[in-house]
């Protein structure tokens, strides 16, 4: 989808990551798209962003909007002309603005579900809870600033765990036409992260064992964002002829679920 280019400012920007078992990933993930491995394990999560001052770049930054938003993603790669590309997959979009939630998928990329969003946070602490208007998809991570990366992470440093996310930079969102997907490049132009020591996460995606059996994910790290001036770049959809590995709502159809558990994945896009 083309449109023009988004400038604003990343306010906050919480990635909360999990560890996951590649082949009770790669099920989840429609053609064609499959894991990006890291030291054995795949790689997913929420990005908690809080924007400001967005709007078309040729307009002044007084006229831009605010909104909290959340996207479950998986960092993952596919064959491109002969070339590996890499980038995420974005099952789920989340806002608290209705603009956002009306316009999403129409005049600018992917799906966007309407929530609720509790923020509480000062320079150090911060507590981010969200609760979706469909009552889909519930989250929450509460922590604090630190210096340093869980002793469990896969990652070996801090410099590795940077690179890999901003190698995530391409997104991909998921469309009612499962064999088409929506695409969104952010270009950040003063990329900084740290560790954020997590005192308590939950998830009702992640913990859902219908999709995770026990032992298959496990939450890894999470990473902190401020004041990052950036700019979102449209890019063309990406259409695949392969039939996808899972519907429109992010469901495996090769996999037979009961409607409880359709109910709970909800649209991720």
């Amino acid at each position: 989808m083309q449109i023009p280019v988004i400038r604003g400012i990343i306010d906050r920007r919480i990635l909360v990551n999990y560890r996951v078992d590649p082949s009770i990933l790669a099920p989840l993930l429609p053609a064609p798209f499959r894991p990006k491995v890291i030291h054995g394990t795949g790689m997913a999560g929420i990005c908690l962003i809080r924007l400001k001052q967005v709007r078309p770049a040729f307009l002044p930054a007084w006229l831009g909007m605010s909104s909290e938003n959340a996207a479950h993603r998986t960092a993952v790669e596919w064959d491109d002309n002969g070339q590996v590309r890499e980038g995420v997959y974005v099952r789920r979009r989340d806002t608290s603005s209705w603009l956002n939630a009306l316009a999403g998928g129409r005049i600018f990329p992917g799906l966007h579900n309407h929530g609720k969003f509790t923020v509480t946070e000062t320079s150090d602490r911060f507590s981010v809870a969200l609760r979706s208007d469909d009552g889909v998809t519930s989250m929450s991570v509460r922590g604090h600033r630190t210096g340093q990366l869980p002793a469990a992470s896969i990652f070996k440093s801090l410099d590795e765990a940077s690179a890999f996310f901003q190698g995530g930079s391409l997104g991909y969102s998921a469309t009612p036409d499962p064999s088409r997907f929506q695409g969104l490049t952010l270009r950040c132009l003063n990329w900084q992260v740290e560790p954020l020591q997590v005192e308590e996460v939950q998830s009702s995606f992640f913990e859902n064992e219908a999709f995770f059996p026990k032992g298959t994910t496990e939450f890894d790290c999470a990473l902190l964002m401020r004041g990052i001036d950036h700019e979102w770049h449209g890019e063309s959809d990406l259409c695949c002829n392969a039939k996808a590995t899972t519907d429109a709502r992010g469901a495996p159809t090769s996999l037979p679920l009961p409607s409880k558990v359709l109910r709970t994945v909800g649209v991720f896009a």
